[in-house]
């Protein structure tokens, strides 16, 4: 009897399965550390507990990111370990701040398949949800995996193909209970820029960049519990080369955003995103972004702003697609969020 796991493969999947994860997480406030120890994260809100409690909240909770870096990579054993590339992200929100002590445990329920027309794989859609130990969402998104089939003459499913909006509605954003941004400090946070400075269509160049190593890489996607194979045997690629986990390099570019967007504070809503060309170790990581919408919300001094986030690996600011309506080679990254800002 084979007790080993090799994952599963594209013709193993249908809508309406649901799958429970292994393996529960505790985070701690070892968690934040790492995190900015890997990421050179400064936003105030989850660098200072007293910054987090004038801000109405108990404690500085976990990063954002760093809370759907956990529940990401509890799903990749059972969703994405033969995937061939993570293609795209849709319906993100965060429903609950994650604290130090809180345990985090995932499922998914497959919302959509298509086999690609060469046979050889095809698109799974599944809705990931990350529960605590009360058994409250705190996150849940939407993202579809391009996944090996291991039997290339399995018949090709029924196509399902999920209807996802393209942005999530800002009055379908969560703002955290008791978040209060009316006497938020500005010189501790590090800019003076709020809400109402932002215009729409507006462009940042975050100017800096951190080159990837690949240590610090594999110590993120270990942190995680990120087993997918890409990122971790060499030798399952013909280059022999490693993939940066995509999620490394959406941390990477959103710590780099800081600068220009220091008090954009929480991650609330995830509209869509694009990991449109690999990362490597040696890779030179740049960010830019564009505000997109903004929107008010019902907690006082708090306002919503939609800003799209590129990373790349050089070029221009502001380039992204050719002529062709393709990414430029260059890109590595288009997401699309909601954040959290003081009016």
């Amino acid at each position: 009897m084979v007790k080993t796991n090799a994952g599963r493969f594209f013709e193993e999947y249908a809508v309406g399965q649901v799958i429970d994860h292994a393996v529960p997480r505790t985070v701690t406030n070892g968690e934040r550390a790492l995190y900015h120890a890997l990421y050179p994260a400064r936003h105030a809100l989850y660098s200072s507990d007293e910054f987090a409690r004038a801000s109405g909240l108990p404690e500085s909770p976990l990063d954002d990111l760093a809370a759907f870096h956990v529940v990401f990579g509890k799903t990749v054993p059972d969703v994405s370990l033969n995937a061939v590339a993570n293609l795209g992200y849709a319906q993100g929100r965060w429903l609950k701040p994650v604290y130090a002590g809180d345990t985090l445990r995932s499922t998914s329920e497959v919302i959509g398949v298509k086999q690609n027309s060469n046979g050889k794989s095809g698109v799974v859609y599944v809705r990931t949800r990350g529960w605590n130990q009360r058994d409250e969402v705190v996150i849940e998104y939407v993202r579809w995996v391009m996944v090996r089939k291991r039997d290339l003459d399995a018949p090709a499913p029924e196509t399902v193909i999920p209807d996802l909006p393209k942005v999530v509605d800002p009055a379908d954003l969560v703002v955290p209970d008791g978040l209060d941004f009316t006497d938020y400090d500005f010189t501790l946070a590090g800019e003076e820029y709020r809400w109402g400075d932002y215009q729409v269509g507006e462009r940042i160049d975050h100017v800096d960049g951190v080159t990837v190593e690949e240590a610090e890489h594999m110590m993120a996607t270990r942190l995680w519990q990120n087993t997918s194979k890409v990122h971790f045997d060499a030798t399952n690629r013909d280059d022999g080369r490693r993939l940066i986990y995509g999620g490394h390099v959406i941390s990477m570019a959103r710590t780099l955003s800081f600068n220009g967007l220091a008090n954009a504070q929480m991650i609330v809503g995830l509209n869509g995103g694009a990991h449109a060309n690999p990362c490597f170790s040696g890779t030179t990581i740049r960010a830019w972004s564009e505000v997109l919408d903004k929107a008010e919300t019902s907690a006082p001094g708090v306002g919503a702003i939609r800003l799209r986030l590129v990373a790349t690996k050089g070029g221009e600011p502001f380039a992204l697609k050719g002529e062709d309506g393709k990414y430029l080679p260059e890109v590595m990254l288009d997401l699309d969020y909601w954040a959290l800002m003081p009016l």
